[in-house]
């Protein structure tokens, strides 16, 4: 559903700086949803190239992961070949704000890194449909976890988001904030249970410490981030890199911009149940 990144081209690269970080998280969170774990239904809407998906797949009954792309499904069928796996993730190409699946027919359901991606409208209308519509398909008392990213972190959880700022300023236009998404997740019938902040792990995994990275057409791939930057900002973000790198002071400088990250994080897990 992203109106800015195109996961068309992305999509062949974009695993390999990226992973199901935080998985450990949403599965303690379907311990507390209805049914016993090895029988529910999850959901994973905007399931991308289906990391989150391949990674609960073993814990759950069954898996119905749904996103926009179809190159990014593509990407995500093949990680489920097998014939055990391939009956328990049924993957569809449709929109989270119009899922194809029948009322009060989930267990759980999750948003990976999505949010942002939903357009900018006025009091967040797009936000409040998905919301709605997830209510829709969820339980009574079913489990919805939304990993997002705070402002906190998109300002200081990121070394790389300081070296292009109109790109980084745009990252965070596009996150509506914690206490904007409660608001919005209770008027859609939601009760919040928790917000979770791991602090141990980086969303590029070890991908993240490349200081290089930015330099490199693979690695700025696994980061819609780099999307939202014109062309003349992101010629600059180079030069400069290649300025620090010349210098000797690359290193020094992503560890300057990622001093808050250990002790803030990258991303915050948030726990909602439907009322």
């Amino acid at each position: 559903m992203s109106n800015y990144e195109n996961y068309s081209t992305t999509a062949d690269n974009y695993d390999s700086t990226r992973e199901a970080f935080g998985y450990e998280v949403i599965l303690g969170m379907l311990c507390a949803a209805p049914g016993a774990l090895h029988e529910q239904a999850l959901l994973d809407a905007g399931c991308g190239t289906g990391n989150y998906s391949a990674a609960l797949a073993p814990f759950v009954g069954r898996i119905e992961a749904v996103d926009v792309n179809e190159q990014m499904l593509a990407v995500a069928r093949g990680k489920f070949t097998n014939r055990t796996a391939g009956a328990r993730v049924n993957i569809q190409l449709a929109s989270i704000d119009a899922l194809p699946l029948e009322s009060a027919s989930a267990d759980a359901a999750m948003l990976n890194q999505v949010l942002h991606h939903l357009p900018v409208q006025a009091r967040w209308a797009a936000h409040a449909r998905v919301f709605h519509e997830l209510a829709r398909v969820l339980r009574s008392g079913g489990l919805l976890s939304i990993n997002t990213c705070s402002q906190e972190q998109l300002t200081s959880g990121f070394w790389h988001y300081h070296l292009a700022p109109q790109a980084s300023a745009e990252i965070q236009r596009r996150h509506p904030s914690l206490e904007v998404l409660e608001s919005l997740l209770h008027a859609a019938g939601f009760t919040i249970k928790a917000r979770i902040v791991p602090t141990s792990g980086v969303i590029q995994g070890a991908a993240y410490g490349n200081v290089r990275g930015p330099l490199q057409a693979e690695w700025r791939e696994g980061d819609s981030f780099w999307a939202l930057c014109e062309p003349r900002e992101l010629e600059a973000a180079q030069a400069r890199v290649r300025q620090l790198d010349a210098a000797g002071e690359l290193e020094a400088y992503a560890a300057e911009h990622d001093r808050h990250r250990p002790s803030i994080g990258q991303t915050t897990f948030m726990f909602a149940q439907k009322r």
